[in-house]
């Protein structure tokens, strides 16, 4: 990737940022007046003797502050983490929040200088990545990644992750944001039910579209969605078929804001694919309406066949799905059989973003909170808790395995090399709302694949031409 420009820690910059995106309220005060609250100089770091069995300097006696976002994983894994870094530093004291409001939680004390020490900046009301990067306000990880890991002093941390983790978290020439679960996004869909049924898993285009046509007939809907908050899980089906059938091209044009990116051949087709599927009724009555959780649970009660969705799922739907929902994974179809990669291959986001704020107080001990999270303990309790890949070598060896980490497990080491991901998302924030909008106008016939594709070529080429917008490639 190119190097971003970096700016100096400005709060004043940060805080018009984040009002300019309807991140920040403050009530009977304007943004100058609440910025004139947030104290001085940045924040010192508290640092303990570097040594063998210390190789990051945590002070010894030093708070941690974690926060957590509380979503498809719970908390209960963190729970766990803390218990170990407890355990290693019996003088610390260690805070433990859990919450699904990121944003306006976290953004006042990111604008006071006062952040946490560990933060899981995900779900629907994360803040935006590329504000904090752009603003400075987050701990290069460099020493992290280069600390002997936890478990063996001659490994480093680096060398334990899987493909992807460094890639994902790097800005520029920083490795900032510590994507900690390999998120596997998947047709999910219950095995019990499709045996029963006698309904095949397809993996090209033209078998998706017949199977979708038997299940209708059976009155279930082929598939259901989150009209309200995740049309944009839909694009799996569209641009993953794309990038299977084009090749690994097909992303980078996109990630690095090509013109007629939007508009390639394969890009095209699948979208038209897409369209038809609206047409012919393939989507459950009422999704437009439903959260994802409402729709998922529809799915999960029969009333829906498919849910594009990512490794999260099971976790997320655990006491609701039926005992004996046998969820499991079917890779995005290809287009048909000419495709430039495997049936097999997968969409892998590492994603779930820790991140140890440059200004919190005890940056060292959130770094060695990161490094025991990556430990075959640490990761392979995450794993057994939420039935999810953590990016870490090896960590589901040995785990009880649920249905769905079952199938996740087989379809990764069926697709082996052939994985992809995408970037634009992540290191251009308009993208999110845009796309949440667009693929649900699409998902509810208020717009075609013609008019998506150029709204979002449109949003591409914006931003392209904008000298202000850090540029990224791959």
């Amino acid at each position: 990737m190119t190097p971003p420009h970096r700016s100096a820690l400005d709060r004043r910059q940060f805080l018009r940022r984040l009002a300019a995106a309807g991140l920040l309220a403050v009530p009977g005060a304007g943004v100058l007046s609440a910025c004139a609250t947030s104290g001085g100089g940045p924040t010192t770091s508290v640092e303990g003797e570097v040594s063998a069995q210390n190789p990051l300097g945590v002070a010894a006696d030093a708070g941690l502050d974690v926060v957590i976002f509380n979503g498809g994983y719970g908390d209960e894994y963190a729970l766990y983490h803390q218990d170990m870094y407890r355990k290693r530093y019996p003088e610390a004291e260690v805070s433990h929040t859990a919450t699904t409001q990121i944003a306006q939680e976290m953004q006042p004390r990111f604008v006071a200088g006062n952040p946490p020490d560990v933060l899981d900046d995900s779900g629907a009301q994360k803040i935006e990545y590329a504000t904090l990067v752009s603003e400075g306000q987050l701990s290069d990880l460099a020493p992290l990644l280069d600390a002997p890991s936890w478990d063996d002093p001659n490994v480093k941390v680096r060398d334990t992750l899987l493909p992807g983790v460094v890639e994902q978290g790097t800005f520029g020439d920083q490795f900032l944001i510590l994507n900690y679960v390999y998120e596997t996004f998947a047709m999910w869909y219950s095995k019990p039910l499709f045996e029963q049924r006698g309904w095949a898993v397809p993996t090209t285009w033209d078998e998706l579209m017949a199977v979708c046509e038997q299940i209708k007939a059976e009155g279930v809907a082929p598939f259901a969605y989150g009209g309200t908050n995740a049309a944009d899980y839909v694009l799996d089906l569209n641009l993953g078929a794309a990038i299977k059938q084009g090749g690994l091209d097909v992303v980078r044009n996109i990630d690095n804001l090509e013109p007629g990116s939007w508009t390639q051949d394969t890009v095209v087709a699948a979208t038209e694919g897409l369209q038809e599927m609206v047409a012919k009724g393939y989507f459950m009555p009422g999704s437009e309406g439903l959260k994802h959780t409402e729709a998922q649970t529809a799915w999960t009660q029969g009333e829906a066949a498919f849910y594009v969705s990512g490794s999260w799922l099971e976790n997320e739907m655990k006491g609701i799905a039926p005992p004996d929902f046998g969820m499991a994974m079917a890779p995005v179809p290809v287009l048909d059989s000419s495709s430039a990669m495997p049936a097999t291959a997968l969409r892998t986001q590492p994603a779930e973003a820790f991140l140890v704020p440059s200004r919190a107080k005890n940056v060292n001990g959130g770094m060695e909170y990161l490094r025991l999270m990556l430990s075959k303990e640490g990761a392979g309790k995450f794993a057994e808790l939420t039935a999810s890949v953590p990016g870490v070598k090896g960590a589901t060896e040995g785990i009880k395995k649920t249905p769905a980490l079952e199938s996740l497990s087989a379809g990764l080491d069926a697709a082996g090399d052939d994985v992809f991901t995408w970037q634009f998302r992540t290191w251009y924030s308009p993208y999110s709302q845009l796309l949440k909008t667009e693929l649900g106008n699409l998902l509810a016939g208020r717009t075609d694949a013609p008019g998506f594709l150029a709204a979002m070529q449109a949003e591409t080429d914006r931003l392209a031409a904008d000298a202000n917008v850090t540029k990224y490639s791959r």
